[in-house]
């Protein structure tokens, strides 16, 4: 058989990725169209948490893999297959969401209050510290269950980045981690952002951390929080947008960077970047090919069914650079993408 448009044999390609639950619906949608323009190839991804998606590329057990967690200078060097490329494909935002079916308007977060909640010091929904916030809310006296990952996550990354930048008693008692260690006895764990999303929607009075589009799927509210300039910032693409073009000018070569408590007025400040992660030097070149041209596909074409899902594109001063990294793919030291 010949070759399709994509120069891929005729017998099909099978791209196997794992990790981030955070670009899970994402990644279905990219994959499900992709697929219907490039019938040879079949691209699976599974949500097995940042943490596992690391570790599936380490040992390259999966061709690829997602994390909204840059991997760490230590991970980087217990990788088997040689020099791994951070691919920003997406961003989007983390968000309080909460089981309060009473409530009439949005809640509004400061990151104390978050932290206190977190850390078990406001164990209630009506205590001061939250009404002072919310005056116009009617609060429950009901106990506050909060509800965390109980996986390696790159959500949890980045929401505890977050609270290590703007709490200082968050980062002496939990710091930034893929996986929190709260105080004994507090809150309940869930598994990927849907264990932690079927918790406070199954549960009255909780309140956990997801990805935007899993509150948004579970018609859940969101909470607003309080970004560096002081404001409570609704999470949408364009908020999360806003985060990401105050960081830019400050991303180094390798392109691993965080854009939480961002810069700007309107920048929602729990906001993340997915990395899709790849061998440099790919032993397959068919495979190699393959994902190359769907990750260029991905930012390019594929970034049309981003903002119906409640993520956002990665800004156009990334764009490039991102291009850059998906050039560095090759076989044998034959590039795999032409830049067109």
């Amino acid at each position: 058989m010949g070759s399709d448009a994509n120069g891929v044999a005729g017998g099909g390609v099978k791209l196997q990725g794992s990790g981030s639950t955070f670009v899970k619906p994402l990644m279905d949608k990219w994959t499900s169209e992709y697929g219907k323009i490039n019938q040879s190839i079949r691209i699976d991804y599974t949500g097995t948490g940042s943490g596992a998606g690391i570790k599936a590329i380490q040992s390259q057990t999966a061709d690829f893999g997602g994390t909204d967690a840059a991997m760490t200078d230590d991970e980087l060097k217990q990788a088997v297959g040689g020099e791994i490329v951070h691919v920003p494909v997406v961003l989007g935002a983390v968000v309080l969401t909460y089981n309060l079916p009473d409530l009439k308007e949005p809640l509004k977060l400061t990151p104390q209050l978050i932290s206190d909640i977190y850390l078990g010091k406001v164990k209630r929904w009506d205590a001061e510290e939250i009404k002072k916030e919310n005056p116009e809310l009617s609060l429950p006296a009901s106990a506050i269950t909060p509800v965390f990952r109980a996986d390696g996550s790159g959500t949890s990354d980045v929401f505890t980045d977050f609270l290590s930048k703007t709490v200082p008693e968050w980062k002496e008692k939990v710091g930034r981690t893929k996986n929190p260690q709260l105080p004994q006895g507090i809150g309940i764990g869930g598994k990927g952002n849907e264990g932690v999303m079927g918790q406070v929607k199954n549960t009255p009075n909780t309140i956990g951390y997801v990805e935007l589009t899993f509150a948004k799927a579970n018609n859940l509210p969101t909470a607003l929080v309080r970004n560096s300039a002081g404001k409570f910032i609704e999470p949408n693409s364009d908020t999360v947008s806003y985060a990401a073009e105050g960081m830019t000018a400050k991303m180094p070569e390798d392109l691993r960077f965080e854009i939480t408590n961002a810069d700007g007025e309107e920048a929602y400040p729990i906001s993340g970047i997915v990395y899709i992660l790849a061998y440099k030097d790919q032993k397959d070149m068919a495979k190699g090919k393959a994902l190359a041209d769907f990750l260029w596909w991905a930012i390019h074409d594929g970034e049309r069914y981003v903002r119906d899902l409640h993520y956002a594109p990665i800004p156009k001063a990334l764009v490039a650079k991102t291009e850059a990294k998906i050039g560095l793919l090759n076989h044998n030291g034959t590039p795999l993408r032409q830049q067109q």
